[in-house]
């Protein structure tokens, strides 16, 4: 039977979707079959099928393989009907079959409570108890704190752990969600002296609670005139209302401001646009009043002012627009991925996943999904905070990851890059940098929670390191005619300045290649950093995530044709990195022949790094010359090389040269739906990665916490 995890509240305006979505991420790390279920949910319209927000980004964001339809058991009308005919009984007998229909196909289920929002329930505290106790599930209450006082809030969380513990149900927990920052301590001090079960309390965070534009202009009706995606995903931090002339309207703009205006002034349209692009300050975008288009030559300039700012246009005037706009509020969904990071981030930082995931009970799964490597890189980066250097810190990209980095704790951060630039960029994504530059550091004492992720922002051209690291980089390069003079241009070069942040322990480890080559994210590393000692050569793997499974790739990125020993060496590596990330290395040495059945230059060059490798390293469980298909089939190797403890089972898969290995990660990728992280460097004495030109936010997300692993491996003396 599945263990499941009911979610409920006592009220509207608790923010359990927050809560939800932690959930789901806990158990989604443990199990590969995860299941929703929410027994009632809202209709569209009167006799239509119901579908929420909440299960449509945990179904999309989560990759569940149930149906919509089979997410969700009846519409609170239906319901309704079907209470009023035939009573609860009966209506909780449909709900808890259409249950275990899910729970059936599932390893875990999270069910998610009813919404206390227009629900014609009677008692609907006792619904949920019930509900619970019906389908054998543990309850997570979630009570909300906003615009409470600290002892109000105290008092309510006490009262429905009574509740709910009083109705036979069995409490994991009791979470307290969208309490003042300021009274978060003394909330969670008196709980968790009052309570016989954990309590967690989650501060308010207004980024939540902001709604984006988007869903303003869902909200309002307005027609969309200019604006990107980006753009439209944009939080809504405050309103300013246009009717001052040019030069006060301009004092009263706030960052994140929706500036809303007749749309006959045009003053105030480009005024407040080119306030933007200048960042000063950085706008969520305009909505113009009245029906009025401004004319195409405005409409021309505004675009070419500040690319992707939402310029929207409603019929009505200001008051009834301020009316539908002022008590709107931000919500989760699959639209809004950054929200969702957002909120991983608060529930991570403030609840004790390793205490609440014990509570839950649930095995985890023998088989490693590629969410639950994820998953797993993400924990251990976290587990014991990093620093590592973003060379390319004007890449949306980059800034992007930056954020999700720091919303879920993961590593401190130095983005390089000038400052103004790299700043502005951020703010018209939406994304808050600090004012000021500050080094990463962990306070000592007080709340946990304060002890969060920082970044600082530096400029090599600027930065006081500059003459420091021509000094060293002049030195290290002295045999090659390099001088001070000329190292001072050298080290303004964002790939170099990083390395050598990386070199003189200011970082951990970089990660670079967003906008730049490979070539010129490791030569650096080449000159400055240098090769492991007992490493011949630098290589690269490629974490294969599949379906099941998790295969180690090389060297798929680097050398192009590495001799037998070289090969040798890529192999040990790899079966090193293999190990250090959690898979049990069994080592195939690829080639077009398996065993004895081939000859040639190729086949006898696999032929000769596979003794190699034996000799050097008799620990390694390791074939060679062997094929793909005979490496990981089973059926196969028992017919080409019977009694192989490698053939049919190897995780370590070593490609004979550059050409067959980057062409087959990218065939397994494309063709079988792989994850591929990486390129994971091996054979530095410190941790330097590179990242595709075509990378994804979440493969820089990756590639970041694998460097931070890295330098923890390194830090406790473990050779990578």
């Amino acid at each position: 039977m599945a263990r499941s995890v009911y979610v409920t509240g006592i009220n509207r305006g608790d923010g359990r979707q927050a809560v939800e979505l932690g959930v789901m991420e806990l158990l989604t790390r443990q199990v590969d079959r995860v299941g929703v279920f929410r027994p009632l949910v809202h209709a569209h319209a009167p006799g239509e099928p119901g579908s929420d927000h909440v299960v449509e980004l945990l179904r999309t964001r989560y990759r569940l393989d149930l149906g919509p339809a089979e997410l969700y058991g009846l519409t609170y009308e239906e319901a309704a009907a079907l209470q009023a005919a035939q009573g609860q009984d009966e209506l909780v007998s449909v709900l808890v079959d259409r249950f275990r229909a899910v729970e059936r196909h599932c390893q875990a289920v999270l069910v998610l409570g009813t919404d206390f929002a227009d629900t014609n329930i009677p008692d609907e505290l006792a619904f949920n108890a019930r509900l619970a106790n019906e389908f054998g599930a543990a309850v997570l209450p979630v009570v909300g704190g906003h615009a409470e006082d600290a002892q109000a809030v105290i008092a309510e969380v006490r009262n429905a752990h009574r509740a709910y513990t009083d109705l036979g149900c069995a409490a994991l927990a009791m979470i307290t969600n969208r309490v003042a920052p300021g009274a978060k301590q003394r909330i969670q001090r008196t709980l968790t002296e009052k309570l016989p079960v954990p309590a967690y309390v989650i501060p308010e965070e207004p980024a939540l609670a902001a709604p984006t534009v988007a869903q303003l202009v869902e909200a309002t009706g307005a027609e969309v005139l200019i604006g990107d995606a980006a753009g439209l995903a944009r939080d809504v931090r405050g309103f300013v209302f246009g009717g001052a002339m040019l030069p006060t309207f301009l004092d009263a703009l706030t960052e994140g401001a929706l500036v809303v205006t007749p749309g006959d002034r045009a003053d105030l349209v480009i005024g407040s646009l080119a306030a933007h692009a200048a960042g000063a300050p950085p706008i969520a975008g305009v909505l113009l009043t009245l029906g009025q288009h401004p004319g195409p030559n405005v409409m021309a300039l505004a675009a070419r002012l500040a690319p992707g700012t939402p310029v929207a246009v409603v019929p009505e005037g200001s008051w009834p627009t301020a009316a539908a706009l002022t008590h709107l509020e931000g919500k989760l969904s699959a639209a809004s991925p950054r929200k969702a990071e957002i909120a991983l981030g608060l529930f991570e930082l403030h609840v004790d996943t390793a205490e609440l995931t014990t509570r839950i009970e649930v095995g985890r799964s023998e088989r490693v999904t590629p969410m639950m490597f994820e998953h797993e890189l993400l924990e251990r980066a976290r587990s014991s905070r990093r620093h590592v250097v973003l060379p390319e810190g004007t890449d949306e990209r980059v800034l992007r990851a930056t954020e999700i980095l720091l919303r879920r704790n993961i590593c401190d951060l130095t983005l390089l890059g000038d400052a103004d630039a790299v700043r502005r960029k951020a703010a018209a994504l939406g994304i808050g940098l600090p004012a000021e530059a500050a080094p990463p550091g962990r306070p000592a004492g007080g709340d946990p929670a304060a002890d969060r992720a920082q970044v600082r922002i530096v400029d090599p051209a600027t930065s006081p390191l500059r003459r420091q690291f021509a000094e060293l980089y002049a030195r290290l390069r002295a045999h090659k005619g390099m001088t001070v003079e000329r190292a001072l241009d050298v080290v303004t070069d964002v790939s170099y300045f990083g390395t050598l942040m990386v070199q003189e322990g200011i970082a951990d480890g970089m990660v670079s290649g967003a906008q730049h080559s490979t070539a010129a994210t490791i030569r650096p590393a080449f000159e400055v950093i240098k090769t492991s000692p007992g490493a011949a050569i630098v290589s690269s793997v490629f974490f294969m995530c599949l379906a099941d499974r998790v295969l180690v790739y090389g060297d798929c990125a680097v050398n192009p044709d590495p001799d037998a020993r070289q090969l040798a060496d890529i192999a040990i590596q790899s079966a090193a990195t293999a190990a250090q990330f959690g898979v049990e290395p069994r080592v195939a040495m690829l080639s077009y022949s398996t065993g004895t059945s081939g000859s040639g230059a190729d086949v006898d060059k696999v032929r000769k790094a596979t003794e190699i490798v034996r000799e050097l390293r008799p620990d390694i469980l390791v074939e060679g010359p062997i094929q793909y298909d005979a490496a990981v089939d089973a059926h196969v190797a028992a017919a080409k090389l019977p009694g192989s403890p490698v053939a049919g089972r190897a995780t370590v898969l070593i490609f004979p040269d550059l050409n067959t290995g980057n062409n087959t990660y990218k065939a397994v990728q494309r063709s079988a739906g792989a994850v591929a992280v990486g390129p994971v460097l091996q054979g530095l004495r410190k941790p330097v990665n590179d990242l595709s030109r075509g990378a994804l936010v979440e493969d820089i997300v990756n590639t970041v916490a694998i460097t931070a692993i890295q330098s923890q491996e390194r830090a406790e003396g473990v050779q990578a």
